[in-house]
């Protein structure tokens, strides 16, 4: 308690008027009440916090704190006025993760008007079993992934430890790893031995899952009814093993064809970054992107805008928004150019106005 009256009875920082002003919201409870934050743009420090996001409290602030040249904003419109109210000769700007944002929307508007390339049946995904063999035999289809290779180093990671002459529950402390996971690579001789099959656990349902199938596809989809009728072949099984199977036919019949990736799942996969995705979204996102054209020039665009970003290419941003213009993409296409004074929604990289 003496610290934390020592700490409230030192003064309250003063801070000049930045330059640059960060402007954004906050959630002091989602869903219901939000403010605004203020942040010195060039030393991220907060500045002050405003009891909502109303361009009112804004512009009150701008015209209280003369000197702010550029403000760099949510793209909310409350924003937009109380910063054209407050500092009406400050440039208004948005962030990489904002622009980013719009950027977002405005593919899952791209990818949207083309879901029709998105309903052609997908390719089956492969599955993540790997197979059993020395590491001087040719490697599977799972030894490039990410798992196998993390697998890898581990077990490396542990025999080196104990080649060392350090104890199985010492290399646990150390790595902060369970005993029990270091003693299953310790065990093992070959790294490609800890790789343990993802499939379903034995069931005593199984023998019974093909007749369970067929009467599901002939139209007896009642768990209680077909639970009777394996009880009167004596099978040992449960009325919440029927019934829990009976819910996974309803929800994907047998020998169906893979669903379709959804309009957000592809935007996701376009814009992530390539190392975020796993080798099956990328294999799926190959293979939307060769069905349809549009969306295939559409992550290149996507590609270009995340290298002016982290690039921070701004000289070539004119030439990216003109290629943009030429593809006539829907989402995509901006309508107005940066030099603009006004917001146009359909252009992500101008929606700061």
């Amino acid at each position: 308690m003496t610290l934390l009256r020592r700490v409230m009875a030192l003064p309250d920082p003063q801070f000049s008027t930045p330059r640059v002003l960060g402007v954004d919201d906050f959630a002091i409870r989602r869903g219901q009440i939000y403010s605004t934050v203020l942040t010195w743009g060039e030393t991220h420090r907060v500045v002050d916090v405003l009891p909502t996001r109303a361009s009112g409290p804004l512009a009150e602030w701008l015209t209280t704190h003369p000197g702010v040249e550029i403000i760099c904003r949510d793209r909310a419109g409350a924003y937009a006025e109380g910063a054209r109210l407050g500092a009406p000769d400050a440039l208004q700007v948005a962030d990489r993760f904002h622009l980013w944002q719009g950027l977002g929307r405005a593919v899952e508007t791209c990818v949207a008007a083309h879901r029709e390339c998105l309903r052609t049946p997908a390719p089956p995904k492969r599955s993540n079993v790997a197979s059993r063999q020395d590491d001087s035999g040719p490697a599977g289809p799972d030894s490039v992934g990410r798992r196998a290779q993390r697998k890898k180093a581990a077990h490396a990671m542990v025999h080196e430890l104990l080649a060392q002459g350090h104890s199985r529950r010492a290399i646990a402390r150390h790595l902060g790893w369970g005993l029990n996971t270091v003693l299953r690579y310790a065990r093992a001789v070959h790294w490609q031995d800890t790789l343990r099959e993802n499939g379903p656990r034995p069931s005593r349902l199984d023998p019974y899952k093909p007749y369970l199938e067929r009467r599901f596809a002939a139209g007896c989809t009642s768990a209680t009814r077909l639970h009777r009728e394996l009880l009167a072949e004596n099978a040992p099984v449960t009325y919440a093993m029927v019934r829990a199977y009976v819910a996974t036919l309803r929800a994907t019949p047998p020998d169906a064809p893979p669903l379709p990736p959804k309009v957000r799942q592809v935007t996701g996969w376009l814009t992530r970054h390539p190392t975020a995705l796993s080798e099956e979204d990328r294999a799926a996102l190959k293979d939307v992107l060769a069905r349809c054209f549009e969306l295939d020039s559409a992550a290149e665009h996507v590609r270009g805008f995340g290298e002016i970003l982290t690039g921070r290419l701004g000289a070539t941003l004119p030439a990216w928004i003109e290629a943009v213009d030429a593809s006539q993409l829907p989402g995509l296409r901006c309508r107005r150019r940066l030099v603009t004074t006004g917001p146009a929604r359909s252009c992500p990289v101008n929606q700061a106005g």
